[in-house]
């Protein structure tokens, strides 16, 4: 039998026999500002599509230009299924095999590659292939068709836009039609293990207004490939397992938890203690917000289902220990990050585990209260589970799945809606409280900026608005990839995170630093206009967290210099911010770098 270790190097040499550039996975923080975490492998590849030269431009990790063509193993993230991940087949953290051509091969090519690997290498015979049936913007593909059938393939089945037309990810991208290759498992169902993208147009917008008709598709100069194969789903049929878990890659490293009859728990561990691990590895830190709220959410599931398998701290970071060991290999930056790993589970693992007995107790008595009543079960355990985040922490999937295995029968769509909106109007509260506080400037709500009081507010709202300053001169000096990561202000100083993939230089520190403290000289007017969202995009405005903002926007303009959409607060003119200065620049992560400034009078 093949193991999974095998299979991944077996995929990397047959590629790069067939004249691809290996190129290591990229870090879980993508360089892509439109998305919080890496969810595709070809994430890292997008700017190879319809802006960089892959042939003279330098990829960062491996010194050198990628070519026409390359292939990689990416390690993914994706919590659309979080609630489904303790069955046979859910993950969050993932790996995607994917082969790669940026104006070299096209269709020929890349079906023949996945039909050797699939049928020769992996020795798998296929069920179907399907194939883009046509829209009214987009033909029918007739040449994938005719190239399935020359090799053997004779059910080719068509499909449309939602099925098998790929991309973008993010907020814009290179997209296309797809074909899909399907194989049977050992229970004889069918399942799709490899997903072929041909990169022939470069969309204006989200999936989301593509599916909508409100996307504009321009075609590609060069089309290109794009492929992704789920690592774990293919080393499931190889190995003619039941499920993902009862793979090598799972039996290696958490055999012994997961014959725990708790089935459900001991899945939830082994796939959170995994994703946790390769999360802090690459600098993801558990947080209130953004990614680091996802790890947080993560950590503290694996932290109540540990506990009820009766697994101990030690149990979890000597397993922690056990995960780098089987996964090093393939990904070094794991092991020189073993003891940040093992630091930050533990002291987030403390952090949560003072409060989650009490809450655990908390549940069964206002459980045992609620089923008392089925007709009003939803609204009364919709406030325990909000009420039970406030008081002890306990993330609401947990009392979703508390309540899954008590067997009481309930509609939890309905109980996460109503807990979810409940949270949503505490949150309201809270900011109509903040923004009072502060005179109406809503500090607090950005989540970048901190004040105390009103001087306080004076100080960082200089701060704000020399970030603004800051991220413009940014792309000037380095290039307009340079996209800002976030931001974190107070009183004494500015924190300012972005997207570049090498240390700058002392010449482009001083670069920028002159070209903000220029701009500050002129004086000019700083203004606001609001607008939709849509409009302020035409318009130019920079606005790089689009999922965050609501229809009507705020657009901040510095003189002619910049503008970008923000929440404010900013100074009236540009004098008002002082002299900035630049007192460090150092790495937060793989591709992200960050400033420090102070500002004076």
């Amino acid at each position: 039998m093949m193991t999974s270790n095998e299979i991944r190097i077996k995929f990397l040499e047959f590629f790069k026999a067939h004249g691809h550039t290996i190129v290591p996975s990229s870090s879980l923080i993508p360089d892509d500002p439109s998305v919080l975490l890496t969810t595709a492998g070809m994430q890292q590849f997008k700017p190879y599509y319809a802006e960089l030269d892959p042939t003279t431009t330098v990829h960062p990790s491996i010194g050198q230009p990628i070519g026409r063509s390359a292939a990689s193993v990416q390690k993914c993230f994706r919590t659309s299924d979080i609630d489904e991940v303790g069955d046979a087949t859910h993950l969050t953290m993932f790996e995607m095999l994917g082969n790669f051509s940026f104006g070299g091969y096209f269709k020929k090519e890349a079906i023949s590659y996945a039909h050797e690997f699939i049928t020769k290498v992996v020795g798998l015979p296929i069920s179907y292939v399907t194939i883009f049936k046509g829209s009214d913007v987009v033909p029918k593909d007739l040449e994938s068709k005719a190239i399935w059938n020359s090799l053997g393939v004779n059910d080719v089945r068509e499909e449309g836009m939602e099925d098998v037309f790929w991309g973008p990810t993010g907020s814009k991208g290179p997209c296309g039609p797809t074909t899909e290759i399907y194989c049977k498992t050992s229970e004889g169902k069918d399942v799709e293990v490899w997903n072929i993208v041909f990169n022939e147009f470069l969309c204006s917008s989200s999936r989301e207004d593509l599916l909508a008709g409100k996307a504009q598709l321009d075609r590609l100069p060069s089309p290109g490939v794009d492929t992704g194969m789920g690592f774990e789903r293919l080393v499931t049929i190889v190995q003619k397992t039941a499920s993902i878990y009862d793979t090598d890659a799972f039996q290696t490293v958490f055999g012994d938890i997961l014959k725990n009859d708790n089935k459900k728990s001991a899945r939830i561990v082994a796939d959170h203690l995994r994703s946790t691990v390769f999360l802090l590895a690459d600098g993801v830190t558990p947080s209130n917000k953004d990614r680091g709220y996802i790890l947080r959410r993560i950590m503290r599931r694996l932290v109540v289902h540990s506990q009820k398998l009766g697994l101990s701290k030690t149990d979890l970071l000597n397993r922690t220990e056990t995960v780098i060991a089987n996964y090093g290999g393939a990904y070094p930056e794991i092991v020189k990050n073993l003891s940040v790993v093992k630091d930050e589970l533990q002291k987030e693992y403390d952090k949560f585990a003072n409060t989650l007995k009490d809450g655990l107790n908390k549940f069964n008595k206002l459980f045992a209260n609620a089923k008392n009543d089925p007709a009003t079960f939803v609204d009364a355990m919709a406030k325990n589970a909000f009420d039970l985040y406030q008081s002890s922490g306990l993330p609401f999937d947990a009392t979703f799945d508390l309540l899954d295995e008590s067997g009481f029968a309930y509609d939890r769509a309905a109980l996460q809606n109503r807990a979810t909106g409940l949270m949503k109007e505490h949150q309201e509260i809270s900011k109509a409280g903040s923004a009072g506080k502060f005179g109406g400037h809503g500090l607090i709500l950005t989540g970048e900026v901190k004040a105390s009081n009103e001087e306080e507010v004076k100080k960082v709202t200089r701060m704000h608005t020399a970030t603004h300053l800051l991220h413009k001169a940014l792309r000037q000096v380095l290039g307009e990839e340079v996209h800002q990561q976030g931001s974190d202000i107070t009183p004494e100083r500015l924190r300012f995170d972005f997207t570049y993939p090498q240390k700058m230089t002392a010449e482009q520190i001083a670069a920028v630093e002159k070209i903000v403290n220029d701009e500050v000289a002129k004086d000019d007017a700083v203004t606001m206009a609001e607008m939709s969202f849509k409009q302020a995009v035409a318009e130019g405005a920079l606005a790089f967290f689009k999922n965050k903002y609501p229809e009507t926007v705020k657009v901040y303009r510095v003189g002619d210099f910049s503008k970008e959409v923000c929440g404010g607060p900013h100074v009236t003119h540009t004098l008002e911010v002082g002299t900035v200065k630049i007192v460090k620049e150092e790495a937060v992560s793989a591709g992200v770098r960050r400033i420090r400034a102070i500002v004076e009078p």
